[in-house]
């Protein structure tokens, strides 16, 4: 592989790479704001610019450009030496930073991108001790852009990071360069506001606090924030997203690169549409029909009752009847360890029960912007892998339209749903009037008035797991917190629920455990071979001293 040195530092670098690409990979810094891998490249901030010596090509010897060179723009050649550290080099550092402070407001304390801003960080490592600058700042307005994003003009450097964005990625072209000069600003388009599907994924390329996301707007500081690695858990796409939290609640999700996948893009629906998870009405003791509704103070009674109910509704359906009245709607929100978990207890007590994939919701036609993201039409993460799952039970699985017309027949269910809004059909509802329900579910909904046992349910954020998309790609994810207050997650109540039916204690839900006696079964060998997990981020330790008031 062909090797340039930087610094004095040997990087490999590939065919056709540039300088700063190449530093990138090898996870050495080069000082840059224009430049995005998911976007063209044009050179306009010059802070990357560094003394390149390349070889002769007729002599063979080293010689030096006689200009300061654009990383981001050189092509890397084999033996070629570059100096980001020489005086030139530093010299042009320090300018093009006291250059972008000029009109600047110094208002990183109420600034929501401190902490995480390239203003910030490179002044601090590149920048003059001071400012030069005497005069009065240039004021640029504040605009509302879009339903999800502000403009802060005066924090604005014109990477045109955005502008590229919405003219490359979505096509839609939203954003524009107005003026000249130090009277030039970004813009919208008259008469269009910055509303696409994507249109978030402007403020997390925002190299500064220029383009502010809405939602998260003074909610939190970003370095109490806690970073967990996940997946969409609403749609089919499988987007990698990390989720950010602090005390047990979310405060933003935000892409997680994945070039195969999602590369650095995520839907505004991903991203705004997690607030189910936090809804005040959320289901979190059990109920038993008849019973007076249990109090938090004797949750763990609550569930000893609700588990030996449900055992009790399926195993008396079987004795009365025979194997094959009982029934599983397995939802398409569920992990697949949530799937595998719950078929084994139910399949335990009725060995023939009847398996089914709830319903799978769809809103109009997968979309495919001109940077090549896809918006999924499929609003449910792992439809595909509860299949997979169900289908090595045997005996055949029904999609939710079956399950409907069968289930008058059956005299127990267990229903899962996990939606993030009302799912459940009138069709369905009256099919399940007469049968014994068993609802695990997250939020409130016709059939918990109508069941028999409700048990709270966790959301994708509260376990963890794994999902296949909507292209058959297996991917794992993390746990961010706890369920709220009592509820848990749906694998944790099957282990629960096996285990009072054969009076042991219940095990402790273990993903990865769960996977590996998984792909040892005929159909989910896939457990274990075509699944990605995701990779734990690395942790910087800050160089600032804090000090215990």
């Amino acid at each position: 592989m062909p090797t340039l040195t930087i610094n004095g530092k040997e990087v490999p670098f590939s065919p056709g790479q540039s300088i700063l690409q190449a530093a990138l990979d090898a996870e050495f810094e080069i000082p840059h704001y224009c430049y995005h891998p998911g976007l063209s490249v044009v050179a306009s901030c010059r802070i990357c610019l560094a003394e390149v010596w390349q070889k002769n090509p007729k002599t063979g010897e080293l010689q030096q450009i006689p200009k300061l060179v654009p990383t981001c723009q050189q092509p890397a050649a084999d033996g070629m030496v570059v100096h980001t550290d020489s005086p030139k080099s530093i010299a042009n550092q320090k300018a093009v930073m006291e250059y972008l402070l000029i009109n600047h407001p110094v208002d990183c304390p109420v600034c929501d991108k401190a902490g995480e801003c390239h203003l910030q960080d490179y002044s601090y490592q590149y920048g003059r001790g001071q400012s030069r600058f005497c005069e009065s700042k240039i004021k640029q307005p504040k605009k509302d852009v879009g339903p999800n994003i502000l403009l802060y003009s005066d924090r604005c450097i014109m990477c045109t990071r955005c502008v590229r964005f919405t003219r490359e990625v979505t096509g839609t072209a939203e954003l524009i360069v107005e003026g000249r000069g130090a009277m030039e600003q970004i813009d919208v388009f008259p008469g269009r506001a910055l509303d696409n599907e994507l249109s978030g994924n402007v403020a997390d390329i925002c190299p500064v606090g220029a383009l502010l996301d809405k939602d998260f707007l003074f909610q939190q500081r970003v370095w109490f924030l806690e970073k967990t690695p996940s997946i969409d858990g609403i749609t089919a796409s499988g987007d990698n997203i990390w989720i950010e939290h602090h005390d047990d609640r979310v405060y933003r999700l935000k892409p997680r690169t994945n070039l195969e996948v999602n590369k650095w893009w995520i839907t505004d629906e991903v991203r705004y549409g997690w607030k189910f998870v936090h809804r005040e009405d959320r289901l979190t003791l059990p109920r038993i029909k008849g019973m007076d509704p249990f109090e938090p103070e004797a949750a763990a009674g609550a569930y000893a009752a609700a588990y030996r109910a449900a055992n009790a509704l399926l195993g008396n359906a079987v004795k009365s009847k025979s194997e094959g009245t009982t029934g599983l709607l397995v939802s398409p929100m569920l992990s697949c360890e949530d799937a595998y978990l719950l078929a084994t207890w139910v399949r335990s007590i009725d060995s023939k029960a009847v398996l089914a994939v709830g319903p799978i919701p769809r809103q109009g036609e997968d979309k495919t912007f001109p940077g090549g993201y896809t918006v999924r039409a499929e609003k449910a993460p792992n439809a595909r892998g509860v299949r997979m799952v169900l289908e090595s039970f045997g005996g055949g699985v029904l999609d939710a339209a079956g399950f409907t017309a069968k289930a008058a027949s059956l005299s127990a269910v267990v229903v899962t749903g996990n939606y993030p809004s009302d799912w459940v059909t009138p069709e369905l509802a009256k099919a399940l009037a007469s049968t014994g329900l068993i609802l695990i579910d997250t939020l409130p909904g016709p059939l918990v008035e109508q069941a028999e046992v409700v048990l709270p349910g966790a959301t994708w954020i509260e376990k963890s797991g794994s999902f296949m998309n909507a292209e058959g790609r297996l991917q794992s994810f993390r746990r961010a917190f706890h369920p709220v207050d009592f509820a848990k997650s749906e694998a944790q109540l099957a282990l629960d629920l096996a285990g009072d039916r054969e009076g042991r204690a219940p095990g402790v839900f273990d993903d990865a455990a769960v996977r590996t006696e998984m792909s040892r079964r005929a159909g989910l060998e896939a457990m274990a071979k075509a699944i990605f997990h995701p990779e734990a981020e690395a942790v910087v330790e800050p160089d600032m001293v804090f000090v215990e008031l």
